[in-house]
């Protein structure tokens, strides 16, 4: 790789980790002004919208059976309606910067999870110190800062539910190689999410409280283009350059650009327990994540399946983009 292309790719990934720590202040901001599950579920139905058209006008190739597409709205369902779609309503009461830091505890979930699929190598000590120092952190924000209105218990509980649903699509998506072009695939993820949202918030009678404001749009425009369409195609394309461990690192950097634009933009509270939570988190991942570097069999380019094992067929389309 030329030192062209090197800049470029880390201006990628730097882009990924502003971009997506940023999402969290974008989502805080948005639910104060729209309800939560029609908010996510239009963000995600518009962006798959918008990316399915430019993919249909670059000719690009489509699913080759309906089970392609199925597995393909299932990730969309775990990631987007299960993960994201929690973390939107837990951010009601829940500060984006907490947020933030308690979404890094995916690996962990992910380490967990893979131990039950056919042939998984085994969690080393190393990777079983890591999980259970990661956990500790967790419950030492819950124990010792829960005087902060930083989070309550139940916006706690529900984060834990949604990185494990994150977590639960993330390994799915391990378990099938996908036909069909990167952009058409994360397409049908973001509309079978965003459907699934939808018909989530009109159960919940949102649909009564929904009123437009300059607010909500500008955070839901926000999200579309430079969370969701931006975010993931420069991630994409960071993997396509680096190893996934190395690209993986942007999960080290988005807590900590989350924690400080919802301190700067919204003036949420820094105590220093978080601080030591936030260090105690993410060493905990870390050690989870260098366990699996060093345990041989392992492919390091699952990492880069947790947005549905779409980056398989990028290289051929890279020039679109």
């Amino acid at each position: 790789m030329n030192n062209r292309e090197e800049v470029k790719v880390i201006a990628a990934y730097i882009a990924v980790c502003i971009l997506w720590g940023s999402t969290y202040l974008a989502i805080r901001i948005g639910v104060s002004a729209f309800p939560p599950e029609l908010f996510a579920g239009l963000r995600f139905l518009l962006a798959g919208l918008l990316m399915l058209t430019y993919a249909y006008f670059k000719n690009q190739r489509f699913p080759e059976t309906f089970t392609d597409v199925r597995r393909q709205a299932v990730v969309g369902l775990f990631l987007l309606l299960g993960g994201n779609g929690i973390v939107v309503f837990a951010e009601q009461w829940v500060y984006s910067g907490t947020a933030s830091l308690l979404l890094a505890i995916v690996p962990l979930f992910n380490a967990l999870l893979e131990m039950f699929l056919p042939n998984a190598a085994k969690l080393s000590l190393r990777g079983w110190l890591g999980l259970f120092w990661g956990f500790c952190g967790v419950a030492y924000m819950v124990l010792f800062d829960s005087g902060t209105k930083a989070f309550n218990i139940s916006g706690i509980l529900l984060l834990m539910l949604a990185a494990f649903f994150w977590s639960a699509g993330s390994v799915y998506s391990q378990r099938f190689k996908p036909s069909g072009s990167t952009v058409i695939n994360i397409s049908l993820q973001m509309l079978s999410g965003g459907i699934g949202l939808i018909i989530v918030g009109l159960f919940m009678g949102e649909a009564s409280k929904l009123h437009l404001s300059a607010k909500g749009l500008g955070a839901m425009a926000y999200l579309i283009l430079f969370g969701s369409i931006l975010g993931y195609s420069s991630y994409i394309y960071v993997l396509q350059h680096w190893p996934a461990s190395k690209a993986g690192t942007y999960a080290y950097v988005n807590p900590v650009v989350g924690v400080f634009l919802g301190a700067v933009i919204l003036g949420e509270p820094i105590s220093s327990k978080i601080i030591v939570s936030s260090v105690i988190i993410l060493s905990g991942v870390l050690l989870v994540q260098i366990s699996k570097m060093n345990q041989k069999g392992i492919n390091l380019t699952n990492g880069s399946k947790a947005i549905g094992s779409l980056e398989t067929n990028f290289r051929q389309e890279e020039s679109t983009f």
